[in-house]
């Protein structure tokens, strides 16, 4: 891939790659697979260079208009940063080991902010979506708005005391089907998962709430979604040790009203609506610009 260059400037790696690994986070948090990001790694490349020469653009102008940006904001943004990094200490140490000063880590906060503002500016006209609009979305995307199915159940956890070890996985199997073998007698599952779990939840008689499919480790998942309603599993062996299971409860999937789901479709059709219109503006940034690939 060439290198990028706008008015003359060259579009550093450090810019693509900062790029790169917002697009990255977005797919996989939205499913898409490693097989199918390594497949897509050049596109994804050649998008993130975009991304950065429009990031370039927008900078550019927020300078050439000499956007004040208050103190106050950058002070609220380094607190931002310190707090998601575990406090003002460790952002200062990580500045320190990147040998960059407080002093040039705060000018670039500015610099954010003033694009932040130049940015609000360009979508300013945009209006917020309408009832209808919403709406019409939903209607479009029914299939998109459904709950999945769930089940509430409870689970008996023993956990090998050395996990490498033949004879302590043997403990822990037979202790489990002891376990089993007094359930199947009539004992009370909360009660057997108060006296012998190894998991937390034995404080709660084993409860796990209400959860949907792949909220558990597999093997786990498999079973207490093939299972009956007041059914008590076999043994499932998964990396934590041997469970038993108890489905106290399950419910289907079903559509999600529109009541229920209307914020949802507004924070979509808005930010759909502002990517447009800063779209359309980094458009007449980049005509108005000399943008090389050499």
């Amino acid at each position: 891939m060439k290198n990028a260059y706008v008015n003359g400037k060259p579009i550093t790696r450090e810019a693509v790659q900062f790029e790169l690994d917002r697009l990255l986070k977005f797919y996989v948090s939205h499913g898409m697979s490693k097989e199918t990001i390594t497949a897509n790694l050049e596109k994804l490349v050649e998008r993130a260079q975009e991304q950065a020469i429009g990031a370039k653009l927008l900078l550019d102008r927020s300078e050439e208009l000499d956007i004040k940006v208050p103190d106050a904001d950058v002070d609220r943004r380094f607190a931002e940063t310190a707090r998601q990094i575990g406090g003002e200490k460790a952002l200062r140490d990580a500045l320190a080991a990147k040998k960059v000063t407080e002093e040039a880590f705060r000018e670039g906060l500015r610099k954010e902010c003033r694009v932040d503002i130049l940015v609000k500016q360009a979508v300013a006209h945009v209006p917020e979506p309408s009832e209808s609009d919403i709406e019409a979305y939903y209607r479009a995307h029914l299939g998109e708005f459904v709950s999945p199915p769930q089940v509430y159940a409870r689970h008996i956890l023993v956990s090998p005391a050395d996990k490498n070890s033949e004879a302590s996985k043997r403990e822990a199997l037979d202790e489990i089907e002891a376990i089993r073998a007094r359930l199947l007698a009539g004992a009370d599952f909360k009660e057997e998962a108060r006296a012998h779990s190894d998991c937390p939840s034995s404080k709660e008689g084993g409860s796990l709430g209400w959860f949907g499919r792949g909220m558990m480790v597999k093997p786990f998942d498999d079973a207490v979604f093939s299972m009956k309603k007041g059914e008590v599993s076999g043994v499932v062996e998964t990396e934590f040790g041997y469970h038993l299971i108890f489905k106290e409860d399950e419910r289907p999937g079903a559509s999600r009203p529109l009541h229920e789901v209307q914020g949802e479709i507004r924070d979509l059709l808005r930010h759909e609506a502002r990517g447009r219109a800063v779209d359309a503006f980094v458009a007449e940034l980049r005509e108005k610009a000399k943008v090389e690939y050499r």
